[in-house]
């Protein structure tokens, strides 16, 4: 059992462990470097002590996700992982529980190696991503280059500062958009020659509009191939931000349109992304969904209160919580131009726990969903269709990085 072993925060000599528990869990070599020592946050790790030997850790990161009608706190949970000599003692049980109780956000997200882990505390899939692998031979771009603006390629000193705001326009359009401090950006653009996999340094793509200012911009990388037909170079679009529909349609044109590439593959795409509408042959974009980011609410009142809602509303709900006490009871939830979230010993209107509220806390998944299921009962008729209705968002949420 894990009360065996003493379960403490990290500290900052802690920053080389840390790493080789959770690389040895998920069987890679973590690289130790000062950027990476710099944006260790210790106090926001846990660790779980056998003698002196760290066997278990979990960090959360300082940083904001976009969520509907307002980017808010949210812990960025990320270095799970366990010792394979110490598993199945209930070592990532304990750490995933005093984590979740003790972040300050009313917010927790991650990306799930394995999904079947987090489900038992709470977490839920809130956003579904789509991967891309286009056959750039047949997908047929349109022909007409996108005017007004211009294509260029900018270098990568100074970049994140060009960057930054279109990052941070796409989180006031779009649910899922994790925000990114400089020395994140940094990191993010990082572009050390042993991490490129064979394929070629990365190229920074920015469109600029008639005044000059960027509006748009795309990560990519290639790499040689050849075939018997010849030349089909692979393209690795690595991620795409763009704050005006100009901008979007003149980056597109341009990856589908390099010469010698035969494929390009993309695997941060939003469920709705309008690509499908820039081609004239769809089925040459293999599409392939996958769940991204997963969203645990640690707070509901505070949560609930945070985002905005597609539709005004005045809902009780009867939640439960079997991870945090304090979220347990009924909640009054009025939606407009003001949002209040607070207890009441009203009547349910719908009954349903956390994990319902996460599911669709960034509006890309519906209540009535997990109705059908039971995982969400309606006391009130119409209830259940006013909630539905005001959970939703017009755009589907987005993450475009794995942290």
């Amino acid at each position: 059992m894990v009360n065996e072993f003493e379960v403490r925060p990290a500290l900052a000599e802690d920053y080389e462990e840390v790493g080789s528990v959770f690389g040895g869990a998920m069987m890679f070599e973590p690289s130790v470097d000062e950027l990476g020592r710099s944006l260790f946050e210790p106090e926001r790790a846990l660790v779980v002590m056998d003698g002196p030997q760290i066997v278990g850790t979990t960090r959360a990161l300082t940083r904001d996700l976009s969520v509907p009608g307002a980017v808010v706190p949210a812990a960025h949970v990320t270095g799970v992982g366990v010792r394979a000599t110490h598993r199945r003692r209930g070592i990532m049980s304990e750490l995933i529980t005093r984590q979740l109780r003790e972040v300050p956000e009313a917010v927790a997200v991650l990306w799930a190696s394995e999904s079947g882990i987090y489900g038992r505390f709470g977490y839920a899939a809130a956003a579904w991503g789509m991967s891309y692998e286009i056959d750039l031979r047949r997908v047929g771009p349109p022909s007409v280059r996108t005017r007004p603006g211009e294509i260029s390629v900018l270098p990568a000193d100074g970049a994140a500062k060009e960057l930054a705001p279109l990052l941070r326009s796409l989180q006031e359009q779009r649910p899922g958009v994790s925000g990114r401090s400089e020395p994140r950006w940094q990191q993010r653009l990082e572009d050390k020659p042993e991490d490129r996999g064979g394929k070629t340094a990365r190229q920074i793509l920015v469109h600029r509009d008639e005044s000059g200012t960027i509006d748009g911009y795309a990560l990519w990388r290639g790499k040689m191939h050849w075939v018997a037909a010849g030349p089909a170079n692979e393209v690795s679009l690595e991620e795409l931000v763009a704050t005006t529909p100009t901008a979007y349609r003149a980056l597109w044109q341009h990856l589908l349109t390099l010469d010698l590439a035969g494929t390009l593959e993309y695997g941060f795409a939003a469920v709705d992304e309008p690509l499908q509408q820039l081609v004239t042959t769809p089925t040459a974009l293999t599409r392939r969904l996958n769940e991204s980011l997963w969203v645990r609410i640690t707070d509901v009142p505070r949560a609930l209160e945070q985002r905005r809602y597609a539709v005004a509303a005045d809902l009780v709900l009867d939640v439960t919580d079997d991870v945090i006490p304090v979220n347990t009871g009924r909640f009054r939830l009025t939606t407009g131009e003001t949002v209040r979230c607070e207890p009441t010993d009203a009547p349910a209107d719908l009954t349903l726990s956390t994990t319902e509220l996460g599911a669709t806390y960034l509006g890309g998944r519906q209540l009535a969903e997990f109705a059908a299921t039971g995982r969400v009962t309606e006391h009130t008729p119409g209830a259940l269709t006013k909630a539905t209705a005001a959970f939703g968002w017009p755009v589907a949420p987005v993450s475009l990085e794995i942290f």
